[in-house]
């Protein structure tokens, strides 16, 4: 079997076009690989809230992988407290065809979310951030479409993290007071020369 042959059996098992699944599975393997990535003033993160386990791994993966911060499992050794408030995943119709199937879906993960120092000072207030993607359907490739699925969230789920991190990272920045430029001293004025003095008569 020729590579454009396998192509093609790959294309019709997913139900995708080959060039969306490739790319898929392209940003699947990179994953979190640079470390430093997001420029965090923090050493410690602490995240909290009602996070699922794929959202907490992803976080977990992102933040010791993509930065120079560590995971603590207590509020205590922490110098960040990431909280988690909401998440919710979605699934809703995008296109129906002529007959009235369904043709694409729109997936939506959204995350509620604040970060603030053990002190109590804010970093960011709660906030909302969300990722969707677009997916095509058949009612033929209803396991495969299942399955592209799910692989559409993970890359979701890490796309959300890193835009938590980052959003974290420039509100931290913009917090941190300015730095005083260094005080540049005037140079001396030229001492006036001295006034002759007039010898008195006796």
């Amino acid at each position: 079997m020729t590579q454009l042959m396998r192509r093609q059996a790959l294309s019709l098992l997913l139900g995708t076009p080959v060039l969306l699944g490739t790319s898929l599975f392209g940003l699947g393997a990179c994953g979190f690989q640079i470390r430093g990535a997001v420029n965090l003033p923090f050493k410690a993160i602490y995240i909290s809230g009602p996070v699922s386990p794929g959202l907490r791994a992803d976080l977990e993966t992102a933040i010791t992988t993509g930065s120079n911060a560590k995971i603590v499992n207590n509020a205590r050794d922490a110098d960040l407290i990431l909280e988690i408030v909401s998440e919710l995943n979605s699934r809703d119709i995008l296109t129906y065809n002529a007959t009235g199937q369904i043709t694409a879906y729109r997936l939506t993960t959204r995350v509620n979310f604040r970060a603030f120092e053990p002190t109590g000072v804010e970093i960011v207030p709660e906030a909302e951030i969300y990722v969707t993607r677009d997916m095509d359907f058949t009612v033929s490739t209803v396991l495969s479409a299942d399955f592209q699925q799910q692989q559409f969230l993970q890359l979701m789920r890490r796309d959300l993290a890193l835009q938590m991190l980052r959003r974290v990272a420039a509100s931290a920045r913009m917090l941190q007071p300015p730095v005083a430029a260094p005080a540049v001293s005037s140079p001396a004025a030229p001492a006036s020369p001295a006034a002759p003095v007039t010898p008195t008569k006796p």
